[in-house]
This record gives C-alpha cells, structure tokens and sequence, in this order.
C-alpha cells in the first residue's frame, strides 16, 4: 500500500501565499523610489502615459456615455419585458460592459504606452538594474528589433485576454456572481497580464522571450499577482496610470529580477562588491 504524500497544511499554504502576495505589492511601493532617484527620467517617463492616458480616458468616456444604447443593443430579447425587469437586465449589461471595457482598456493602455515610451520605460529599467548589481550576459538588440519584439509580445497578452474577458463579461449578467466575484477574478486576470506585459523590458535584456517570461512569472504566480493586482487597481483610479507608470516599470524590474533569482537587495549587492577585489 502506497504512503500517502504528506501535504503542507492549508492555513500554512494560505499564509504563505499571502505573504508572497504582499511582497508583490511591497514591490509597486519600492518602484516609487525612482521617482525620488531620477526624477528628471520620470518626468519623460510619463510624456507617453499622458499621451495614452488621453487616448484611454477617451474612449471610456465614450462608452459610459453610449452604454444604454450599447446594453439596448445586445439585449434585444429584453425588449418585450416589462419596464422593470428589462431596465435591471440592462443596468447589468451596462456594467458588464464597462467590467470589459475596464479591464482591456487597462490592458490596452499599458501595452501602448510601453510601446510609445520604450526608450525612456528602457532606461528606468536599467536605473534599477544597475541599483542591484546590473544585468550579467546583457543582450543588446537593434531598437527597431526590440520594438518589434514588444509589439509582437504585446498583441499575443492582448489576444490572450480577450479570450478571459468575454467569460467574464457573460458572467457579468449572473446575480451575485457578477456583482462580486467577477470584479475580483477580474481584478486578478488583469494584473496577472499587467504584470506579464510590463516585465517584457528587463526579460528583452535578457534575451527572454515571452514563453520564457511565463515560465518565470508561472514559478512566482502570488508575488506577481500581489505585483500585478496592486498595478491594475492604481490604473483604474483617474490619473493613477499617468502618473504610476514609471513606477510600476521599476517595480517590474524588481519583479523580473527577483523571479529570475537575481538580487533585489541592497546588502547582497554591497557584499559582492565587497568580496569581489579580495577574491581578485
């Protein structure tokens, strides 16, 4: 008779998983730092947000105004109810479609700014890897290469997230489910592929493809949904993406490096260059 594999308890594993999570979180909060380090670089930083931020703001604004229509239009077998459970089914599609809107909206916007400001977001990035001891084995691509690279990796995140949303978007119209669990998974899908688009600069350094990018981030899932999660809620609040997105790119960095194994600590990087004439 075969001995049953002992497991870790639950509320060990859920602390743990917690625990992981708050870090994640800890590392939006430690990406503010640059904001007091290079504060000429954040400001350049933020051009492409603004530039995004005013695309983005634009077209949200156009879908709150046109949801009534927009519910009215995929609900047309409501149109023979009565007044009242017609009007409540599309208060629902309405904010159904505003849940989507929400999320690929946050999407959209961070895959384009990433895109606008690749040389800047580059060079934050970089700011922060050298903070830590610098990339070791750094591949450097042709700029068209790379943005090519970026663009390409960044409609893959995007397809992917369709395909979560439109789920979501149809459990929008369960009672209770859509009013309190979706919002949450949906919390959760959008920062899991908030995180995977914005590590894309430090993996690139690297020579890291986007499977590559998974891989990592898959082996780390709570630090980086603590990292993700903390992100997509700062972006939905008004000019939260504007003004955080060099941040969350240096808390990116952080995330790459720590899910790569690499040092994220001030002390091991003091250490090294401590040691490293005496091993000379």
């Amino acid at each position: 008779m075969q001995t049953p594999t002992p497991t870790e308890p639950r509320p060990r594993r859920l602390g743990s998983f917690l625990s992981a999570f708050g870090a994640g979180v800890g590392l939006l909060f430690r990406g503010l730092a640059v904001y007091g380090r290079s504060p000429g670089l954040v400001l350049l930083g933020i051009v492409p947000a603004v530039i995004s931020g005013a695309l983005y703001l634009a077209g949200l604004g156009t879908l709150i105004y046109f949801s009534d229509e927009l519910a009215a239009l995929i609900t047309p077998f409501a149109d023979d109810w009565s007044d009242g459970p017609r009007q409540i089914l599309r208060v629902v599609a309405g904010l159904a479609l505003l849940g989507l809107g929400g999320l690929l909206g946050v999407l959209t916007f961070t895959a384009i700014t990433l895109v606008i400001g690749d040389p800047f977001y580059e060079k934050i990035s970089e700011r922060v890897e050298e903070r830590y001891g610098g990339v070791p084995g750094e591949v450097e691509l042709p700029f068209w290469r790379s943005l090519r690279r970026s663009i390409a990796d960044a409609a893959r995140l995007l397809g992917r997230s369709v395909l979560f949303g439109v789920p979501l978007f149809v459990a929008g119209f369960v009672p209770i489910v859509g009013q309190f669990v979706v919002p949450v998974v949906a919390a959760m899908v959008g920062g899991w592929f908030l995180a995977m688009g914005m590590v894309g600069v430090p993996f690139q350094r690297r020579g890291l493809r986007l499977p590559d990018r998974q891989r990592a981030l898959r082996a780390n899932r709570p630090l980086t949904l603590g990292f993700g999660v903390a992100v997509f809620l700062c972006f939905l609040i008004p000019l939260g993406a504007v003004l955080l997105t060099p941040a969350a790119v240096a808390g990116a960095t952080l995330l790459a490096r720590r899910s790569l194994g690499e040092s994220i600590d001030h002390r091991d990087r003091d250490r090294a260059a401590v040691t490293a004439p005496a091993a000379g």
